[in-house]
Order: C-alpha cells, then sequence, then structure tokens
C-alpha cells in the first residue's frame, strides 16, 4: 500500500509539473500581446458564459471587483467588450463580447493550436496515441472535482 502511494504521489508531481510547463510554453504563444493573460481570462469566460455582470465576472475570475473594472475599462475601450444595461436590474450592467472581442479568442486559439500542432507532428504516431489517450483521462480527472 505504502509503494502505491509513493507511486501515485511521483506520478502527481510529475504529471503536475509536465501540465505547468505545457501551460507556460502555450501561454507563450501569443497572437497579440498587447492583451494581458488577465483580460484574456476575462474574455475567454465572457464566451463560455455569455453576458455576466461585472461582479459575476469578477467571481468567476476569482479577483476583487475594482480588479475587474479596471480589466473592463481596457477592453471596452479596445471594442472587445460592450456593457449594456441589466434587463431586471437598473443598477448593474451586463458586459458581452463584441464581434472584434470573439476574433481576438479566436486568433489566439489558432495560434497557440498552431504551435502545438507542430510540436505534436515531431512524435511517433504510438507517442501521439499515448497523448490521445492521456487527453481522455486528464479531462476524466478535471472532471472529477
Amino acid at each position: 500500500m505504502v509503494r502505491s502511494a509513493t507511486v501515485d504521489t511521483a506520478l502527481a508531481s510529475s504529471l503536475r509539473l509536465s501540465v505547468v510547463r505545457l501551460n507556460r510554453r502555450l501561454r507563450g504563444q501569443r497572437a497579440d500581446t498587447s492583451v494581458t493573460l488577465t483580460q484574456l481570462a476575462a474574455l475567454s469566460t465572457l464566451k463560455g458564459h455569455g453576458a455576466l455582470t461585472p461582479g459575476e465576472l469578477a467571481a468567476h475570475e476569482k479577483v476583487q471587483p475594482p480588479s475587474m473594472t479596471r480589466v473592463l475599462a481596457v477592453l471596452e475601450e479596445r471594442g472587445l467588450v460592450l456593457r449594456r444595461p441589466h434587463p431586471t436590474d437598473g443598477r448593474q450592467a451586463l458586459v458581452e463580447l463584441t464581434d472584434a472581442g470573439r476574433e481576438l479568442l479566436h486568433g489566439e486559439v489558432v495560434a497557440r493550436e498552431a504551435w502545438l500542432a507542430r510540436r505534436l507532428a515531431e512524435l511517433t504516431e504510438e507517442e501521439r496515441a499515448t497523448l490521445r489517450a492521456a487527453s481522455a483521462v486528464i479531462d476524466r480527472l478535471v472532471a472529477s472535482e
């Protein structure tokens, strides 16, 4: 029993480091470096969840509302998000992606996936099959919170 715990700990450490390194390399493959990673994260959340209040967006991103207010001001100034009145609460606004925001996100995904596709092309078919299987397992790990 102690042996499997040791193996699992070693695997956890190795996997964590590999995922962190891959994430760092992917984040470095930027199509538009004038947008910060925090701003990209906010745009991605809006894409995934639809229109949100600034407070809801701050909660999703786990930042304080004043920080999100600053992020949104820049994104709005660049035309990447649009604020509109909340339909039921006149004190609130909803923030949503603009077409320009969607295009920027698409460009980021294309840049990162192109980099990853080039790296994957350097692998053998067997290595790519291993990564396909690992990808499904990682998805299960993430979903099992």
